[in-house]
């Protein structure tokens, strides 16, 4: 008779779950709550169903609060007549919504498989070593917060991290060292592709749909990396 198999359920164990916490608002300004509704209201007329813009708007209150706080959840749930648990549940199924304070810079870094095989988890642990933090936390100057991140389909370039959501590819332990060195520096690096880096705050108002003026940010980045192409290749050669 072969054994039992028991499944755990929950978060996991570096997993922030509380978004109730001391500290955090629980209400806006009327000021801060005007602009807010202003930029709302844009954001709800591009959907049929207000309750749609349930995402870009937990994006624009990550963006005012640097993470979701009570004061976002309760806007999020008059602006679009949903309640507070509606909100809350779809905050803390999205690993990209925020659940403490974030640094100006959030890296990630890559562990999952083909990312830690090439370096991930030392380059992970190395990091959290350098700075004097644990996964998830925030360097004493709140410039940098370093986490594990799930794959970002950048395999080519493994092991990938990640600032703001731009991709410094190929990374080692130190150049990723030193990238974390220049975050805090306020020399902030240029990515291996796609735009320059803004603040966390600011990458959420751009990730809430709002336009991107960045240089790069709208041009076309080019094709995947070789083992990426391989297949099609692969494909238009047989055809031929």
């Amino acid at each position: 008779m072969s054994e039992p198999v028991f499944l755990e359920f929950g978060a996991r164990p570096q997993e922030k779950v509380q978004l109730y916490r001391p500290g955090a608002p629980t209400a806006y300004p009327a000021a801060v709550a005007e602009r807010l509704a202003a930029d709302a209201a844009q954001l709800i007329a591009r959907y049929p169903e207000k309750r749609s813009a349930l995402l870009p708007l937990l994006h624009l209150v990550q963006s005012e609060d640097g993470y979701i706080t009570p004061a976002g959840i309760e806007f999020c749930s008059g602006a679009l007549d949903l309640t507070a648990a509606e909100v809350v549940s779809v905050a803390t199924f999205y690993s990209m919504y925020r659940r403490g304070p974030t640094g100006e810079y959030l890296v990630g870094v890559c562990t999952t498989t083909l990312c830690a095989v090439l370096g991930g988890d030392a380059i992970l642990s190395s990091l959290c070593d350098h700075l004097g933090i644990a996964p998830g936390g925030t360097t004493a100057d709140g410039r940098v917060t370093v986490e594990r991140i799930e794959c970002n389909a950048a395999c080519d370039y493994a092991p990938v991290v990640m600032v703001n959501w731009e991709f410094f590819d190929d990374q080692t332990v130190a150049s990723a060292r030193d990238l974390v060195d220049a975050l805090r520096s306020g020399r902030p690096p240029s990515p291996t592709r796609g735009a320059p880096l803004v603040s966390f705050r600011e990458t959420a108002r751009l990730l809430a749909g709002f336009d991107d003026a960045r240089p790069g940010a709208v041009s076309a980045s080019g094709a995947g990396g070789a083992p990426t192409m391989a297949g099609l290749q692969a494909v238009r050669e047989a055809e031929s």
